[in-house]
């Protein structure tokens, strides 16, 4: 798989939320791709390693935020519908 850019993300249906790794704060946010495309350019690198440190908490201002990278359910035809693979072998 080639890496991420905003462009990509946007053009995949991906949600990226960045979480605050303070024990005290645990805030987390989505991630505004098209903010990050407009800062970044459509072919910046965007892999977790790349935007994170980029990235603090708007809540506590803490440096360590990890990034979660997963298909919209929103946008994504088919997702959130029906029972899940795991669920439909489970016999649920």
């Amino acid at each position: 798989m080639s890496h991420w850019t905003p462009q990509r993300l946007i053009d995949e249906r991906m949600t990226v939320t960045a979480y605050c790794h303070n024990s005290h704060c645990h805030h987390k946010q989505q991630v505004d791709l098209q903010g990050l495309l407009a800062r970044l350019g459509p072919d910046a690198p965007a892999m977790h390693d790349d935007l994170a440190p980029r990235f603090r908490c708007s809540k506590c201002d803490c440096k360590e935020v990890g990034l979660r990278y997963a298909k919209d359910s929103v946008k994504t035809p088919g997702m959130g519908q029906g029972l899940s693979a795991y669920a439909k072998a489970k016999g649920r």
